[in-house]
């Protein structure tokens, strides 16, 4: 999709801002940052970053995409340290699956690398395969937490009705394995298939059934002693929001069965590095954890 990407600091620009995340996340007026506050923190160190349908080609200014974060700290052994936490990125509806996500991040690497800071922060759904493509695969962020029930009870449409369980990813924005997936240049992904003839162990196929929901596996418990391999696939479903709908029951087991996944790998040192996607009647969505000890 064409787009022209605009740092955003005037108040008309910041409630567009404002409205568009009545549309990405309707029904939730708590959860909606209010322009005045996006004011303080884009004139104290913050960036905010929108999308608009190309000029050239369009007559259209309607802001379609945005993305925001703030500085914020970590420690370290050494003291207290600097990175960015990238709070919300937000497309309109009419405007997904084009790329406006995916350009809006890019700017956002080249904005804070721009103020000094090498390390980027943010979460999301650990469910949402969607997400998870765009920040793991495709961006190259990685992840060895999760946090149970993050925000506590949330009402807009996204999330009423289940707990806020979030992954945090670190994205590392100095580092080659970033640079080359914001490269120009075309890069070989890594498909299912690879990580299979690999001996990538998946550890929680699911199951199909109840007309065709899927159903997460009946194992939640993982020997992490013997016999696991360096990389390992967990499954999650490849449409969780239609899940959700269908089965409110079945989507709340996957987020039980998930959490105690990722918590044990997690504890274990392993470290999520990939996402794939294996297409078919019944497509299937998979985490890549990788052996921190082996990995990157």
């Amino acid at each position: 999709m064409a787009i022209t990407l605009r740092i955003l600091d005037n108040p008309s620009d910041l409630h567009a801002v404002e409205e568009l995340q009545r549309v990405v996340w309707s029904g939730g007026e708590t959860a909606v940052v209010p322009a005045h506050l996006l004011i303080a923190a884009v004139h104290n160190g913050g960036v905010l970053i929108g999308a608009y349908p190309n000029q050239e080609s369009s007559k259209d200014t309607t802001l379609i995409g945005f993305v925001f974060g703030f500085p914020g700290f970590y420690d370290t052994p050494d003291g207290p340290r600097l990175l960015h936490v990238s709070h919300m990125l937000g497309v309109r509806p009419s405007a997904r699956d084009q790329g406006v996500g995916f350009m809006l991040k890019r700017a956002q690497w080249q904005l804070v690398r721009k103020q000094g800071i090498d390390r980027i922060i943010w979460t999301f759904d650990p469910l949402q395969s969607r997400n998870a493509y765009l920040n793991i695969s495709k961006l190259g962020a990685v992840c060895d937490t999760y946090y149970q029930d993050y925000y506590g009870e949330l009402n807009d449409e996204l999330n009423a009705g289940m707990t806020t369980d979030r992954f945090r990813v670190d994205w590392w924005v100095n580092t080659r394995r970033v640079e080359r997936r914001l490269s120009r240049q075309v890069r070989t992904k890594l498909d299912f298939a690879h990580y299979s003839a690999s001996g990538a162990q998946v550890v929680n196929r699911a199951r199909y059934e109840r007309d065709g929901l899927v159903i997460p596996s009946r194992n939640d418990s993982l020997d992490l002693q013997t016999g696991v391999a360096n990389i390992l696939l967990v499954e999650i479903p490849a449409r969780f929001p239609k899940l959700r709908a269908q089965a409110p029951d079945i989507a709340a087991a996957w987020r039980d069965h998930t959490r105690k996944m990722f918590t044990d790998l997690f504890a274990a040192g392993y470290l999520i590095t990939d996402f794939v996607y294996l297409a078919g009647n019944h497509p299937r969505s998979f985490y890549v954890l990788s052996d921190g000890e082996s990995t990157l």
